[in-house]
């Protein structure tokens, strides 16, 4: 399982993820992303699940595209994620991910929002496989 740390950048923050795959990487960027929209992640409940399925010119924009696609969601239809599970497929002409997310809708009696996330930005995306597995930094705007 892959590894999420928050950091200050400017007036955003920046999430620093790493994991031994691609998959675990964008499962637990998706994670992170939660942890800092709530103060308690696992207490948002699996109840819906919903599909989906994202294409990118590369996989810095997937990644981005990904987060983004979570954000939109969770504004649009007033829900919280808590549950990922994707398949990146790398070696297509344009990267994708497929999976699905489970969650369910904001309930203020139970649910402790933390941060507003407004997007993912290009700002100093980075995205390599070193030695150790992935390494992926991107900025949430707040």
């Amino acid at each position: 399982m892959g590894r999420v740390e928050v950091f200050d950048h400017t007036a955003d923050l920046g999430l620093r993820v790493t994991a031994s795959d691609l998959d675990d990487l964008f499962q637990t960027a998706a994670e992170g992303l939660f942890d800092v929209v709530t103060a308690d992640r696992g207490g948002i409940e699996p109840r819906d699940a919903e599909p989906v399925a994202i294409e990118a010119e590369s996989l810095e924009l997937l990644l981005i595209d990904w987060l983004n696609e979570l954000i939109f969601r969770s504004e649009t239809g007033h829900r919280l994620y808590g549950r990922f599970e994707v398949a990146v497929d790398a070696a297509a002409d344009r990267p994708r991910l497929t999976g699905t997310i489970w969650g369910e809708p904001i309930d203020a009696d139970r649910h402790i929002l933390d941060h507003e996330v407004k997007a993912a930005t290009h700002h100093a995306v980075v995205l390599r496989e070193g030695p150790e597995g992935w390494l992926a930094e991107v900025i949430v705007d707040i």
